[in-house]
């Protein structure tokens, strides 16, 4: 909860807009996406939602059996959803529905309601109400609806407010909502929608006594998120982004459209486990175009990531932080064979990663582990430790605790990749092109059994993370055990880093 940076001595597909674009040098605009690159190996074609613009129109008339509600009666789609049975289907009529003005007047749905707007229908809580839909029955569908105004409070959300399990979300615009505009349960479709402007995420991933399996996220545009700019007013929360994810088990990530978000584009967080992330395009976020943070197994395959972490990457350099802050970053993250998964590592393979403010960075913070206080995800301990009181001494520096104690960056395969960097596209003369695999040098808390250099170590040499068959073009550099080792495309070829055999690197662009 919270990305850790270095101080030494710190503590199937729905409509989409398709588009080949088999020129890496082409750039995109905020209504203009890059679907699809060329990497190493020829040209990937990218399927990407521009549904924000483009969305679909619902039903015309009222579906057979269908309960018509009325946008002139103020709170008609509460009231008919109380006085009607599970399994209803209600049309919305278009125009400007309401609730009640009241803070917590809300839908509460029955199990396998469906909620269908038909074109220019809108749910509005006109800046009154807390939540639009809510409850804790399963299998609620809503599709062609935009939901927008509410006033959620910080890390809570809109629709689908109590994380009930099978919810259907499609061809819905989420936009303009306080908190996040969705919230997540088992097995829930998210599907060719809008999330868009919310005060704090498009969706919160976040189911109490979680873990939430099974989360489908396919063909959405995610835009704008976080206008209420949450780590200005909490710094430091980790609370932000276009998609924040947490104990998701089980995540396919595929077509979508990230853009434009203040943060991260999309955030896992905290022993998450079992995700593909394939076929995105994530572009022009603040922060981070992913991060995977203290998390598991995890392929992230055909992305099209572009011009991400300007804003924050540029403040940290521009603050004096050496630290190499990437647009995609693995924190405390690897494969682990003993977690049930579709992967046992972390592949990050065929993707196009150009004029992003640096690369990839692997990092673990050596004095983050179960029970200590620098423990950012508060309370949480590793998936292979069920007991969080054994990670204590004398046990923590014994095996299996040792190990076991700690999440860990390994098993992470970074291959038959695209990294391009022309510093004058992104506006920088230093700090904004570097390739990373670091920790820290362990200090804290006095009882640690990691102090000194064996994480750094660790993650560097002897926990099968590995970079091959790569392509550079532009002026990278590598960083390799803590932020004063600065090596140049020989140095991290060899010994003793050994690291991009079978990789090209041309250090300028163009050409």
């Amino acid at each position: 909860m919270g990305i850790t940076r270095w101080r030494r001595g710190a503590s199937t597909a729905p409509v989409l807009t398709l588009a080949l674009l088999v020129a890496t040098g082409c750039t995109s605009t905020p209504d203009a996406p890059a679907e699809a690159t060329a990497t190493p190996s020829g040209p990937v074609a990218v399927a990407v939602a521009r549904v924000c613009a483009e969305p679909a129109a619902g039903p015309t008339s009222a579906p057979a059996g269908a309960v018509t509600v009325d946008p002139a009666v103020v709170g008609d789609l509460a009231a008919k959803t109380r006085s009607n049975p599970p399994h209803t289907t209600f049309w919305l009529l278009p125009g400007t529905h309401t609730l009640e003005p009241d803070r917590y007047a809300q839908v509460m749905t029955k199990e396998g309601d469906t909620y269908l707007g038909a074109p220019g229908a809108v749910l509005d809580g006109r800046k009154t109400n807390n939540y639009a839909f809510s409850g804790t029955s399963p299998d609620v569908t809503i599709r062609y609806l935009t939901v927008q105004g509410f006033v959620a409070p910080h890390d809570e959300g809109v629709v689908n407010h109590d994380m009930a399990d099978g919810w259907v979300i499609e061809h819905a615009t989420i936009q303009h909502n306080s908190g996040a505009g969705l919230m997540a349960g088992a097995h829930q479709q998210v599907r060719a929608s809008c999330l868009r402007d919310n005060g704090q995420y498009g969706m919160n991933a976040y189911k109490t006594g979680g873990p939430i399996k099974g989360l489908l996220v396919e063909g959405n545009e995610v835009v704008g998120n976080n206008t209420d700019d949450w780590e200005r007013r909490q710094p430091g929360c980790g609370c932000t982004g276009g998609i924040k994810f947490w104990a998701v088990d089980g995540a396919d990530i595929r077509g979508n459209w990230v853009h434009d978000n203040r943060g991260a584009g999309l955030w896992a967080d905290t022993n998450n486990n079992d995700f593909r992330i394939e076929d995105n395009v994530l572009e022009a976020n603040d922060g981070a175009a992913l991060v995977y943070e203290a998390s598991y197994n995890a392929v992230v395959r055909n992305n099209t990531i572009r011009r991400n972490n300007w804003v924050e990457g540029r403040r940290s350099a521009d603050r004096g932080d050496n630290f190499p802050y990437p647009t995609v970053y693995l924190s405390e993250s690897g494969g682990e064979p003993r977690i049930p998964a579709r992967t046992d590592k972390i592949e990050i393979d065929r993707n196009v990663l150009e004029d992003n403010w640096s690369g990839i960075t692997l990092w673990e913070n050596a004095d983050r582990f179960c029970n200590s206080p620098a423990n950012t995800s508060s309370g949480d301990c590793t998936l292979l430790v069920k007991n969080t009181g054994r990670c204590a001494q004398p046990a923590i520096a014994t095996a299996p605790l040792y190990a076991d104690c700690r999440w860990k960056t390994q098993r992470v395969d970074v291959h038959d990749n695209r990294f391009t960097l022309n510093p004058s596209v992104v506006g920088c003369t230093t700090k904004c092109g570097r390739m990373a695999v670091l920790a820290n040098y362990g200090t804290f808390p006095d009882w640690s059994p990691y102090k000194g250099e064996p994480v750094a170590e660790a993650i560097t040499g002897k926990q099968q993370n590995r970079w091959h068959d790569n392509t550079y073009v532009g002026p990278w550099s590598f960083v390799a055990h803590d932020p004063s080792r600065t090596l140049d495309f020989g140095q991290w070829q060899g010994a003793p880093y050994r690291q991009d055999a079978g990789s090209t690197f041309r250090p300028r662009t163009g050409g």
